[in-house]
């Protein structure tokens, strides 16, 4: 899993062909710390047909709210640098998380 921050965010994502995962987290959110080693298995599973980043919103806070991300966690899916698809907060379940990547491989 790629860790992302203000200097590769748009060469990683925003400039990407395809599709990639972006985990939006925080070092002070419980639910995104809960999330963190099932979204690195998702990775470990899934890795080689999707690319996985990680952006620690904590150190990005301009960036995160450029890309919209006002609330923690939010998993967001981009195509060719556009976001498409995220869940927000409740919506940011493993069951829908692995809907999501579903959906897009």
């Amino acid at each position: 899993m790629l860790e992302l921050d203000k200097t590769n965010f748009e060469q990683e994502v925003l400039q990407a062909e395809g599709y990639v995962f972006v985990d939006f987290y925080g070092d002070g959110c419980a639910p995104c710390q809960a999330l963190l080693p099932f979204i690195h298995e998702m990775a470990d599973k899934y890795g080689s047909q999707l690319k996985f980043c990680a952006l620690n919103t904590s150190k990005a806070r301009r960036l995160a709210i450029s890309q919209k991300v006002l609330g923690l966690p939010v998993i967001a899916m981009y195509k060719d640098g556009i976001k498409v698809k995220e869940l927000v907060k409740e919506e940011a379940s493993e069951t829908n998380i692995e809907k999501l990547i579903m959906e897009f491989i």
